[in-house]
């Protein structure tokens, strides 16, 4: 009776369901990616007829080609927004944009950071913040700050959970770290960085705020301890408030003036944020469909070439794109199964990502206290605990809408 329970061919029968389910994953997967797909490969056309024109201009007598791409791409970026990142840093202080960091995370969480100068470090520039409740004073966690490059120390940038918040044994606060790569100034000069860098600090500080908003007994289910693609919505999601006036207007100050930067710089910021989206999306997204497509083929024995090749000509491939990786190097879903039918996930975080700053938008603007709660509540503090799509829609009212992506990639106006 145990094993034959849902496999009894009554009313409890799971054998249908079964299927039914397998099939609406698919169509589910498949209908996100081909919403996009669409709306991107128009936009290819349009970015490629830009550069045929350029290179018309030029003299150049060809017709671009998938090598020709990034060389003309970033013509095209120059003549139309003419936008040189040295002109940005000058307003981008390192230390200011780590306060208005800070600033986000008490309007959103309620949280204060003070200096702890009693806690030991592993190098004289790392510092430590101790995090707190502005209302209560309650103890938080600690937040550790680790800019600069130095010898032996892993490049790029990123968050560290040194412990995690748990509650199996009494009360146990989170330690968390943001770390970078900063090349470190002259002595009481200010470091400028660059807009992207900027982004990333507010990228990486999302996830630090995931671990330090965590409410959950087990250490194993707590903070960022949650699926691949849901990692990163917290972190995604931050970015967004980098450009909100509120941070600009206060932090964003020129170094030498302390003039905010202007709004016509922010402009063309924002407009070139969505350039090349069409080549960038679609060089993803034909990897990801080909990937769901070999993995839903996966019974019958392919020639890996003729299916891809098959594959991008049934879905339209502009021949001016290649996709990112060709089916014979694809070791994202090859070399384990880490991604195996799963590549979409990056294209799904964005899609969560774009949708949850809706609700902001929709309500009273990014600080808006209730969808700040919410946030706080059904995302930030419940880790691995719920279901990802069932906390989403505790905290939206419903699922997610691939509207909002299209428009943050500028596929629709």
């Amino acid at each position: 009776m145990f094993i034959n329970r849902g496999d009894n061919g009554d009313e409890h029968d799971n054998n249908a369901v079964i299927t039914e389910i397998l099939q609406l994953r698919a169509e589910r997967a498949l209908e996100l990616m081909e919403a996009v797909w669409k709306p991107a490969v128009a936009r290819v056309h349009e970015e490629v007829r830009d550069m045929q024109a350029l290179a018309d201009k030029e003299g150049a007598k060809i017709k671009i080609q998938p090598w020709d791409y990034r060389y003309y791409m970033e013509k095209v970026r120059k003549a139309r927004y003419d936008l040189d990142q040295n002109e940005v840093k000058p307003y981008l202080q390192l230390e200011k944009l780590r306060e208005s960091t800070f600033w986000v995370a008490g309007e959103l969480f309620n949280f204060d950071f003070t200096p702890a100068t009693n806690v030991p470090v592993a190098h004289p520039d790392i510092r430590v913040w101790e995090v707190t409740d502005k209302t209560t004073k309650k103890h938080i966690g600690l937040w550790y700050f680790d800019p600069y490059a130095r010898a032996g120390k892993r490049s790029g940038a990123w968050m560290n959970a040194y412990r995690s918040q748990e509650r199996v044994d009494g009360e146990v606060t989170t330690i968390v770290s943001n770390n970078a790569n900063f090349v470190k100034g002259k002595p009481g000069e200010p470091l400028l960085i660059s807009w992207d860098d900027a982004t990333t600090m507010f990228h990486e500080f999302g996830h630090a705020l995931h671990g330090l908003n965590s409410n959950v007994k087990y250490p194993s289910l707590s903070g960022t301890a949650v699926a691949r693609d849901y990692v990163e919505f917290p972190s995604q999601l931050m970015e967004h408030w980098l450009s909100t006036p509120e941070v600009l207007n206060r932090f964003a100050v020129h170094y030498q003036t302390g003039k905010p930067i202007p709004q016509t710089l922010v402009d063309r910021i924002k407009k070139s944020s969505t350039f090349n989206q069409g080549f960038a999306t679609v060089e993803y997204l034909a990897a990801a469909l080909v990937d769901m497509k070999l993995h839903l083929a996966g019974d019958q024995k392919i020639d890996p070439d003729k299916f891809e090749k098959d594959t991008l000509a049934e879905l339209g491939m502009p021949h001016e794109i290649v996709m990112r990786h060709r089916t014979p190097q694809f070791m994202h879903v090859f070399s384990s199964d880490g991604y195996s039918a799963g590549y979409y996930s990056y294209l799904w975080a964005d899609v969560i990502t774009a949708d949850a700053f809706g609700a902001f938008v929709e309500a009273g603007g990014p600080y808006d206290k209730k969808v700040a709660e919410r946030l706080r509540k059904y995302i930030f503090s419940v880790g691995n605990t719920i279901d990802p799509a069932e906390a989403y829609r505790n905290f939206r009212g419903r699922d997610p809408k691939v509207e909002a992506l299209m428009k943050k990639r500028g596929f629709v106006s």
